[in-house]
């Protein structure tokens, strides 16, 4: 065992820890037993550690080995070869502190395993130190947002590829069943004829506009206040360092990154993430429409609706035989309210950021970066199990266009509203005989 101190005591740790003191104070002081840090969030944070580290090696800074043995450490956690994560970042997704347990964690982890790289053994930080040198130039409340924004950003351009292959899925339905005429509702009541192609059309372009909303949002969250330190001053940080540290983290990331022309501002603010969360929600009203739709028009199959047919993936009653019921739209339709509440949690840590820093965004971090995860795979597995896989069941589509009387609003221009009405009440609804009058009345008008 190992002994490491500080201002509120000491504690014994494993000697082969990669972990540290204040990793494990953290851990003890948030045992909620939730989940741990999102490892979306906490590659980022890495990268974000791999950036500093190589600014610091090029501005000739002093102790280049160390810095190059932090280089060294986040490559290997970012490639997986540190070992299992759940071992090294053990702090729980919900914590005091705005994230600096998080923060701690990553820079006890990354030093220990410079350490190990330069031969020496954990805990021995005099020779790599978490702060003084992993981060050297950072603060938590700048560290913290530019890895919440890279996770982001990430997660964003992977739901937003889910969200164009849906797209695409439904628009071959459109093209697909443009032949299909089938009756429209509105209310759930019958209305008038449109086709079963024009109804996947107006699916496809919910989603088209999710698709651009989602792609579009990047722009404002390649903003960063990194090297903005506390609270957006550039406290402990010297210019040179500022500018570089973000060239370096757009080489990492790939991603077109800026300093924010503000930093006070986005280390104060988080209502970018609030728009996020808004834009989610919005896809999420969208597949839940779109899943209630399906499920409503696969009812059935011959008591209901019946007008398409979900593929079965699996029985659906330990009671009913040959029983199958919608569950990948109701699965989607889950999450999608998942999501939604997860907006109004987003909403109200976003409005708690009192003064210079935000105390609640881990719960922005991990309820924002849950719900895009999610939302990515529902929009995924909704394309392959559902939209992708479903057919149209023609004759039921016939059969309920031709059972109403859907058709009579096209007799209003020439007849008038209320003489349409009285003939629909004067023949009891029954579809035959209400075509027949309206004809008649038709022809007795062009007559006239």
């Amino acid at each position: 065992m190992r002994t490491e101190r500080d201002k509120l005591g000491e504690m014994e740790l494993p000697d082969d820890a990669l972990y540290g003191l204040q990793s494990a104070r953290a851990r003890d002081n948030f045992p909620l037993g939730y989940k741990r840090v999102n490892r979306r969030l906490i590659h980022a944070m890495v990268k974000v550690k791999k950036a500093a580290a190589s600014a610091y090696e090029k501005l000739d800074a002093g102790r280049e080995a160390v810095y190059r043995a932090i280089i060294e450490a986040c490559d290997a956690v970012l490639s997986g070869g540190a070992g299992p994560e759940d071992e090294l970042f053990i702090t729980d997704a919900l914590q005091g502190g705005a994230g600096t347990s998080t923060n701690m964690n990553v820079n006890e982890v990354l030093a220990n395993l410079a350490l190990r790289l330069m031969g020496r053994p954990c805990g021995e930080y005099g020779a790599v130190h978490p702060l003084d040198d992993v981060n050297r130039g950072q603060s938590t409340n700048d560290v913290y947002p530019t890895a919440l924004r890279i996770a982001a950003i990430e997660s964003l351009r992977e739901l937003s590829g889910a969200c164009a292959r849906l797209q695409e899925s439904l628009q071959k339905r459109e093209n697909e069943f443009d032949s299909v005429s089938k009756l429209g509702r509105t209310e759930l009541m019958d209305a008038v004829p449109i086709t079963l192609g024009g109804e996947f059309g107006a699916f496809a372009q919910a989603i088209a506009r999710d698709r651009w909303r989602l792609y579009k949002i990047e722009e404002r969250l390649r903003q960063t206040n990194l090297g903005g330190t506390a609270v957006g001053l550039s406290g402990n940080a010297e210019k040179r360092y500022r500018f570089l540290v973000v060239e370096e983290l757009r080489k990492i990331t790939g991603i077109g990154l800026a300093i924010a022309e503000y930093p006070m501002d986005v280390t104060q603010n988080n209502d970018v993430f609030v728009e996020v969360s808004g834009l989610l929600k919005a896809l999420a009203v969208n597949l839940m429409k779109i899943s209630n739709d399906l499920r409503l028009m696969n009812s059935g199959p011959n008591g209901g609706i019946g007008e398409i047919k979900l593929a079965p993936v699996q029985a659906g009653s330990t009671i009913m035989p040959g029983k199958t019921n919608p569950v990948i739209p109701e699965m989607v339709m889950q999450t999608a309210m998942k999501v939604i509440a997860g907006d109004a949690a987003i909403t109200a840590a976003a409005s708690h950021g009192e003064f210079e820093l935000n105390a609640f965004l881990p719960l922005i971090a991990d309820t924002l970066l849950e719900n895009l995860a999610l939302l990515e795979r529902a929009v995924t597995i909704f394309r392959e199990k559902c939209a992708d896989a479903l057919s149209a069941n023609r004759e039921r589509c016939a059969a309920n266009l031709e059972n109403s009387f859907a058709f009579a609003s096209a007799y209003v221009p020439l007849l008038g509203y209320d003489a349409v009405a009285r003939v629909i009440d004067e023949n009891g609804g029954d579809p035959a005989k209400i075509r027949e009058a309206l004809e008649h009345a038709e022809a007795e008008r062009s007559v006239d």
